[in-house]
């Protein structure tokens, strides 16, 4: 970085038992021109906190060399914390060891392969995230030429990702594509397909064409497989392969194209190396539309042997079986509804939206009884139906009805991870039977290793019901898996909040709000944390700009009362029951038990319990509670609850 100027400083956070290895990390920066903090190099005599504050505030970028000992050495993780704050975190792995919640968005280079060469490419990736930390020009890459055949417009898509990586310093080192550790699987993002068939209605087969085989292939626990939801964000492919890739965090990504016409179907696959852009293998399909469920099995086992092979000394045959996997269909009206219900589900638009998603899975299911996917969706379409507009009077049916459907996909598709998972969920936050949730929630975990959402929920349950470990290992793999999803982010600050973790908890909800601004409920988690730290007028400022009225009005409640703002306080809960009624009787319990009205508290729970409300699922482990702890009345509403 021969630039002219000083040479950058690096402050080096480890474990002491990793010493040995980041003594070798130590001088490959040094050969590389850097000025290297460690705490080797305290003078005796020094205090030796106020040395470490000074060098950390004073250098250019703090390199974290997580570990298996590190993300738990307070040391680190304060020195790391640091380093984000002041923007200049420069995290690295040295055992393949994924980083801790609050730092899973910043992507670590993986030093399980290196050889302590100063020249290798993990050594540059440390320098160029270096130079973006300290300001300083990226150093150059080598740029690949793309191999003969290749057209036209693809060479001009590498040539852009080329340029970026070349030039475009810190974003293109930054966020990947990560490196594997030597047990780590290949991963991939399949991008949504895109709709060349004329006409937007029929945009629905096209995602769900690109999401079948997503979901395929994250069956092969051989592959790391990105969720949907982080995928969808290239949607509209206004950047490079490269770039793309690096985004994710993936290898490759597999891209495409569908085409309808009446009854035939053309489809391209197109599978992409993320550090170069240059397709590793492409097809084009052109079928009667009743042969769709051939393509997807015929994209998938390509896509998995072509990846799997390369990297697993015996990868079995990943070829196309030919059989429809667990819980398909070969029926196309029964796929096509399936993919229309979809399609509205994931609009989540209102209810006349819900409904017409419920509509098109019961269509499904009606043009093929066996179709267990379509069975687990119109699960999860009456359980969301249920909890944000079923009336008292039709809840215990719609709960019923969900959880039969989910049994009857369990039946007829054991091993489908999202059918255990619905029924773990619909038991759980519809029945609110935390007890019965549990062997769902359990067999989901084993079957849905490489599903974000699968994951995600299991982590959640598991947090609700006191398991802090299950649920912080859940939710960070959901993380690398989803990376993108600010859904995600604000589950693992909740998961963090429920341990009792507050300030660890607001992080992630933070990184949540910063990708989608106007996400429900999370300024209300930040304000329930604050409130546990005593913050209260940070709190009420949260408070204030949450959308969700009826978080808002809690959170306002209970922090105006505590700074001895009463009638601000008597006001917001006056809205809060003449505006939400029983809907909200939860939060109106909250409120009470931490005005100190307990046994009113007490009653606003239990007829929440004969109402069925979702809310209940916080009660065993919700800090604004705790005064009912000791109440006999609360301990065996707990127990009806099926929390142990």
């Amino acid at each position: 970085m021969g630039d002219g100027k000083p040479r950058p400083t690096v402050f080096l956070s480890y474990a002491r038992s990793d010493q040995a290895q980041v003594a070798k990390l130590a001088a490959a920066l040094q050969a590389a021109g850097l000025d290297v903090w460690w705490d080797r190099l305290i003078e005796g005599g020094a205090a030796f906190t106020k040395s470490i504050e000074t060098s950390l505030q004073k250098c250019d970028a703090v390199v974290a060399c997580w570990s298996r000992a590190s993300v738990t050495s307070d040391w680190v993780l304060d020195e790391a914390g640091r380093g984000r704050d002041l923007r200049k975190l420069v995290p690295v792995t040295l055992d393949g060891t994924e980083p801790p919640i609050g730092f899973l968005q910043y992507h670590a280079v993986d030093l399980t392969r290196w050889r302590a060469d100063p020249a290798s490419a993990e050594m540059h990736a440390i320098l160029r995230g270096v130079a973006a930390a300290a300001g300083r020009p990226a150093p150059a890459m080598p740029v690949a030429v793309p191999r003969s055949g290749m057209s036209r417009r693809r060479m001009l898509a590498i040539a852009a990702g080329a340029s970026a990586v070349a030039g475009g310093g810190f974003a293109s080192w930054w966020f990947g594509p990560f490196r594997r550790g030597a047990s780590a699987p290949p991963s991939i993002a399949v991008l949504p397909f895109e709709n060349l068939s004329g006409s937007p209605d029929h945009a629905y087969f096209s995602d769900g064409l690109s999401e079948e085989l997503r979901a395929t292939l994250a069956r092969n626990l051989s592959l790391q497989v990105m969720a949907q939801a982080s995928s969808r964000q290239f949607r509209e492919r206004t950047e490079d392969a490269v770039t793309i890739a690096a985004k994710l965090g993936v290898e490759y990504l597999l891209d495409g194209s569908v085409r309808r016409a009446g009854d035939v179907v053309r489809v391209t696959a197109d599978l992409i190396d993320g550090a170069s852009g240059f397709s590793r293998w492409s097809d084009i399909y052109e079928r009667a539309l009743s042969d769709i469920f051939a393509v997807q099995r015929e994209i998938s086992g390509k896509v998995s042997h072509a990846l799997v092979t390369r990297f697993a000394a015996d990868a079995g045959d990943a070829a196309d079986s030919g059989a429809v996997p667990a819980g398909g269909t070969d029926s196309v009206p029964a796929y096509d509804a399936y993919l229309r219900g979809r399609a509205l589900y994931d609009l989540s638009a209102d209810e006349a939206s819900e409904r017409a998603a419920l509509a098109q899975f019961d269509a499904a299911v009606a043009a093929d009884p066996g179709y267990a996917a379509a069975h687990a969706a119109r699960a999860r379409s009456l359980t969301a139906i249920a909890n944000q507009y079923g009336s008292i009077g039709e809840l215990a049916m719609l709960y019923d009805d969900a959880v039969a459907a989910a049994e009857r996909a369990i039946e007829l598709a054991p091993d489908l991870a999202d059918a255990h998972s619905t029924l773990g969920f619909t038991l759980f936050q519809g029945r609110l039977e935390a007890r019965a949730a549990r062997a769902p929630f359990e067999r989901s975990r084993e079957l849905g290793a490489g599903e974000a959402t699968v994951l995600a929920r299991y982590a959640q349950y598991s947090a609700r019901c006191g398991r802090h470990r299950e649920a912080a290992e859940a939710i960070q793999r959901a993380l690398v898996l989803d990376r993108l999803n600010p859904l995600i982010h604000r589950a693992a600050g909740s998961i963090e909040y429920a341990a009792r973790r507050w300030e660890a908890s607001i992080p992630p909800a933070r990184q949540a709000l910063a990708m989608n601004p106007r996400l429900s409920r999370a300024h209300a988690a930040i304000g329930d944390a604050l409130v546990q730290l005593g913050r209260l007028d940070q709190a009420r400022a949260e408070f204030e700009a949450e959308p969700v009225e009826d978080f808002r009005l809690a959170g306002i409640a209970i922090v105006a009362r505590r700074l001895g703002a009463g009638a601000e306080a008597e006001s917001a809960f006056a809205r809060l029951e003449s505006a939400h009624g029983d809907r909200v009787l939860y939060q109106q319990a909250q409120v009470l038990a931490q005005w100190g009205r307990l046994g009113e508290a007490v009653d606003r729970l239990e007829r929440a319990r004969a109402r069925g409300d979702s809310g209940l699922i916080y009660s065993r482990n919700d800090p604004f509670l705790d005064p009912l702890r000791d109440d006999p009345r609360f301990g065996e509403l707990l127990k009806r609850l099926g929390f142990d």
